[in-house]
Order: structure tokens, then C-alpha cells, then sequence
């Protein structure tokens, strides 16, 4: 069994940001095959910020962590300071994580760029 930092713990007993938005401006997804994690989330955007950030994750404990964790990384910042998430600095916030496990910080991030990859597609698409 992995030894898992407080931070972790904390995030996977008290996810920050659960649920799902309405009428989201972007939305990502990513998923492991391998391991069964898959991750959604749901980004709010004004004036080129993330005003609203949630996320769905269906996984392990630290892909939990991961997804509350990044959540909160992002929440408020630009778009452009959202990309420059890595999974190094995911795992970092969380005191680090078993190697097994690293790979759901890789899972979070990805996500999240989806989902402002989402919300671009749509603003060239004429969106709202």
C-alpha cells in the first residue's frame, strides 16, 4: 500500500471543487485505460481567468487528490498561468506522490488543458 503525504490525504478526504458546471465554457477529458482513472473538468472563463473550476473523477485516491488539487492550482488564474500547470508542480503541491501513482498527476493537468483547448475551439468558432 502507498504511502500517501497529509496533503494528499486531505485532498482525497475533502475534495475541493467536485460537481459539474452548467453550461461550462470548456470541458476536458482524460482517461487511463490502464488503471481505470478517468477525469473530467469543467472550466467558467471571464475576462480570461478561470472564474469557476469543478471537476468529476472516477479513480483511485490519488487521482482524486490530483483532480481537488489542480482544481485549486487553477481557480482564478489566467488561461495562459492555467497551461503552465505541469504534473511536477501538481505533485509538488501534494508533498509527492508514489511513482505508481504519478502518472494521475500527468491525468489532471491533461484535463484541464482540454478544457481550455474546448473553450478556445469554441471562442474561434464564434461561441459565447
Amino acid at each position: 500500500m502507498p504511502i500517501y503525504s497529509e496533503v494528499v490525504m486531505d485532498h482525497f478526504m475533502n475534495p475541493r471543487n467536485v460537481g459539474e458546471i452548467e453550461n461550462p465554457d470548456g470541458v476536458g477529458e482524460e482517461g487511463n485505460p490502464v488503471c481505470g482513472d478517468m477525469m473530467t473538468f469543467y472550466i467558467k472563463v471571464k475576462d480570461d481567468r478561470l472564474e469557476d473550476v469543478k471537476f468529476k473523477t472516477f479513480g483511485c485516491g490519488a487521482a482524486i487528490a490530483v483532480s481537488s488539487m489542480v482544481s485549486e492550482m487553477a481557480k482564478g488564474k489566467t488561461l495562459d498561468e492555467v497551461l503552465e500547470i505541469t504534473p511536477q508542480s501538481v505533485a509538488e503541491k501534494l508533498e509527492g506522490l508514489p511513482k505508481n501513482k504519478f502518472h494521475c498527476s500527468n491525468l489532471g493537468a491533461q484535463a484541464l488543458h482540454k478544457a481550455i483547448e474546448d473553450y478556445r475551439e469554441k471562442q474561434k468558432k464564434g461561441g459565447k
